[in-house]
């Protein structure tokens, strides 16, 4: 049945019983009408209002909780579907609400899953290109230099050392980004390995102190796995030094319910309900690609705590 026949059906049984009311009861209106008449009409219209609105009420709450459902979802945070109650009409339109975000949440993860693999093969050529062409003429210019410097007066000895110096630096910058860009660790010795580097890398230039847990017994982690547990871990520490005004970051990576858990708590000021910026929306988007889950919170003592719980590869298939 159609909620606009439901509709009609309660009106229409309230105004019928009113109707039967006035019929078989002993009530009747005179001309004009008395005091004591006006008062029992005017109950009766009272109590078939409140009838009405209670059956409206009764039959429209499955609309009411679909209409929080629709202002509270959001897509990057997959939550429980609204219940499908109601009769006829209404829990069709709560079934294809529910196929809808089935749809669109698989759009969007596919659609991450492209835009992500194009950007990490852009990193992927950028490094490539700084490593080999860049990397490649400063490391000409820094040999060139010191020939020079060696060749040159005793006066100008010094001003060479300088550029030297400013042009190993950004050889070692160069090399640093190209390393930030591509992970060429974690493709070679695994992500153990890679976070240590990362941490090492972070804390040399950014002054925090780092602690971190590694289980030993790891489970094993698919290549995309490992890429999106590094990425998060990347973008949370770099959150923490440029945000946070932290001293101290504590890290642990160990197994949960058949996948892992990755943790990261701070001792800064908090995210004090700040609205979500396009560091953190990507890594909710990464943690969609593993079905993984990502809670971003304050910490047990304060500041921020992230945590990313992947969930078991074969659990997933």
């Amino acid at each position: 049945m159609s909620l606009f026949w439901r509709i009609f059906l309660i009106n229409a049984a309230v105004l019928t019983a009113a109707t039967v009311l006035v019929l078989l009861g002993p009530v009747t209106v005179s001309t004009p009408f008395v005091l004591t008449e006006a008062l029992i009409l005017s109950a009766g219209l009272v109590v078939m209002l409140v009838a009405n609105a209670l059956l409206l009420r009764v039959g429209l709450a499955p609309l009411q909780r679909l209409t929080r459902a629709m202002t509270t979802i959001d897509l990057l945070r997959p939550g429980p579907r609204p219940a499908v109650t109601g009769h006829a009409g209404i829990a069709a339109l709560i079934s294809t609400f529910n196929a809808m975000l089935d749809r669109l949440e698989a759009d969007r993860a596919a659609s991450n899953a492209r835009a992500l693999s194009a950007q990490e093969n852009e990193r992927r050529r950028i490094a490539q290109e700084l490593h080999d062409e860049i990397g490649q003429t400063l490391t000409a210019v820094l040999l060139q230099i010191s020939r020079v410097a060696d060749q040159a007066p005793p006066d100008l000895r010094p001003e060479l050392h300088q550029a030297q110096e400013t042009t190993r630096d950004s050889l070692d910058e160069i090399r640093r980004i190209a390393r930030r860009l591509r992970p060429g660790v974690l493709e070679e010795l695994g992500l153990v390995a890679a976070l240590r580097s990362l941490f090492a890398e972070i804390s040399h230039h950014s002054g925090l102190q780092i602690r971190r847990d590694f289980a030993p017994d790891l489970p094993a982690l698919t290549e995309e796995v490992e890429l999106v547990l590094y990425r998060v871990a990347q973008e949370g520490l770099t959150n923490v030094a440029r945000h946070a005004s932290a001293s101290r970051v504590d890290i642990t990576l160990i197994p949960h319910r058949d996948g892992v858990r990755l943790r990261i708590r701070d001792d800064g000021r908090g995210i004090d309900n700040q609205p979500e910026g396009a560091g953190i929306r990507g890594m909710r988007e990464r943690a969609l690609l593993v079905s993984a889950h990502l809670t971003i919170g304050p910490g047990p003592n304060g500041g921020t705590e992230v945590t990313l719980d992947v969930p078991d590869p074969a659990g997933r298939a």
